[in-house]
């Protein structure tokens, strides 16, 4: 059954007729050639997922009724926020989609000491796409929400935002195994990554300071790209989001 995201102001109940348009319309009508009586399933960024069926095609839209209503199953329990230093070349986009598949709610790519990308004037864009990638690696793992792909923070701010909240920075310097620091009770982790040259002890210890926990992702180092990906992956596990 086609898939896609609808934003409503509102949520829609069985029998509600719901209009799509733009370029959604665009890929029902012409790419899938969908006809009068096909289903759709249509999600609206909320967790809450519609069964509906295509009843008429007005002007460059579709009218579809809503047959059915349910929570997205494929939300996990567990609320990540990731904090991603900044690496260079394309490797955050690598890092978005494959952790966004993987259930992650927000990504904050972070600037750190060892940080060798520089954003400057093209940090707009560079979200923007960002946001695209996103979205699009939502839509096609069957996710219930549009994960959020923040402005790049700075390692203060980031720092205060985390303050009182549950963190755990994957150190290279050693740490506690994930099995002692989450549990399937817990309900949002921030997961802290450094960039290519790692995380500065400095920075560490700041992490520590405002309640942070550091963990090991095992005795073998691994790639900026390749961490997260483990890390969320565990969490994922840890919290019985993987069965």
């Amino acid at each position: 059954m086609p898939r896609f995201f609808r934003s409503m102001e509102s949520p829609a109940r069985k029998g509600d007729t719901v209009t799509v348009d733009g370029q959604d319309a665009v890929h029902l009508r012409r790419s899938l050639r969908l006809q009068i009586g096909d289903e759709v399933l249509l999600c609206d960024g909320r967790s809450t997922e519609y069964t509906t069926r295509i009843t008429a095609f007005p002007e460059n839209a579709v009218e579809l009724t809503v047959e059915a209503v349910t929570p997205s199953k494929a939300e996990p329990s567990l609320k990540v926020t990731l904090y991603q230093g900044l690496p260079k070349s394309d490797k955050l986009e690598w890092i978005i989609q494959k952790c966004v598949e993987l259930g992650v709610t927000d990504i904050v790519p972070l600037e750190m000491e060892r940080c060798i990308m520089k954003l400057g004037d093209k940090a707009e864009k560079k979200l923007t796409r960002w946001q695209t990638i996103a979205n699009e690696a939502a839509g096609q793992s069957g996710r219930g929400i549009l994960p959020t792909v923040h402005p790049p923070l700075s390692f203060k701010a980031a720092l205060q935002a985390m303050q009182g909240e549950k963190t755990i920075v994957c150190y290279e310097g050693g740490g506690k195994p994930f099995c002692e620091l989450v549990s399937p009770a817990d309900t949002h982790v921030n997961l802290v990554i450094g960039p290519e040259g790692g995380i500065a002890p400095a920075e560490v210890e700041q992490l520590l300071a405002v309640g942070a926990e550091a963990a090991t992702l095992g005795p073998r180092i691994l790639r900026c790209e390749t961490a997260p990906i483990a890390a969320v992956a565990v969490l994922m596990a840890m919290t019985d989001n993987l069965s």
